[in-house]
């Protein structure tokens, strides 16, 4: 496969957030393939201090609304760059969903009990965006369960759309766990989502929920050292091909560049 075109849908990169094995890996990879054309994006936290990572609004991409749940929510398009690593990023944003000065639990720790909207936000306004920047990617990689509905639109959703027809889809897993999540099947089903197999998310887990997302993607990535057993056992059972874990100060782009040829 002639790989043209990255689109890296990230649940966090740093600087902008706190530095995790995840955040680090995201920022890593992003650098490491300027040799292709690639764009970033990333939720915009409220955590994310604007004014320090010099953060500004994307007007003509700005301004759609998107429903969820029956309501209108305002997709706020933002960017900003990286200058140490001359990687640009843009920020998914809108004030229902992003406001709140945290990620994706409280300062106690407990998960956002709209996670699933959020993530069903997230999504559609990356692709949406995507679509208006009138940008076809080759391969879309998604990063973290946080854009874990990204290959779902893509298979079923957006499918027929000219700018994803022929997208090929890599999500890479990570030792975290997802909560938040217990209307996952009821968002996914709005979206216009119905199989069979969408009945494995009737008990809302992270498992059952790369179990049900391994239908949906080309290739896999092991993003830690450590995945949950279970959610490993799945990805090995899928026949999907599957990038070992490489650490952040590995050399990514051959690495990567021959996985994503593989596809």
């Amino acid at each position: 496969m002639s790989i043209r075109r990255i689109l890296y849908v990230c649940q966090e990169v740093t600087p902008y957030v706190p530095e995790t094995e995840q955040a680090l890996l995201c920022r890593k990879l992003s650098q490491a393939m300027q040799e292709r054309e690639i764009r970033t994006f990333m939720p915009r936290y409220g955590c994310i201090n604007e004014r320090r990572h010099q953060l500004h609004e994307v007007i003509r991409l700005s301004g759609m609304n998107l429903i969820i749940d029956d309501n209108d929510h305002q997709l706020i398009i933002k960017v900003a760059s990286i200058p140490a690593a001359r990687v640009q990023i843009y920020f998914i944003d809108n004030d229902d969903y992003f406001s709140r000065k945290a990620m994706l639990t409280d300062e106690e720790g407990v998960a956002f009990s709209d996670n699933d909207e959020r993530a069903v936000f997230f999504a559609r306004g990356v692709l949406e965006t995507v679509k208006k920047l009138q940008w076809t990617p080759t391969v879309v990689h998604c990063h973290g369960w946080f854009s874990s509905i990204v290959p779902i639109y893509l298979k079923k959703v957006f499918a027929d759309d000219p700018i994803f027809r022929d997208v090929k889809v890599v999500m890479s897993l990570y030792d975290e766990t997802a909560e938040g999540i217990d209307g996952i099947k009821d968002r996914i089903a709005a979206e216009g989502v119905t199989d069979d197999t969408l009945a494995m998310l009737d008990t809302p887990t992270y498992e059952n929920l790369c179990r049900y997302v391994l239908q949906y993607v080309d290739g896999v990535v092991l993003g830690s050292e450590k995945i949950d057993p279970q959610v490993l056992q799945w990805v090995r059972k899928s026949g999907r091909p599957v990038l070992e874990y490489l650490p952040a100060d590995a050399a990514l782009a051959p690495a990567y560049n021959k996985f994503y040829g593989t596809l």
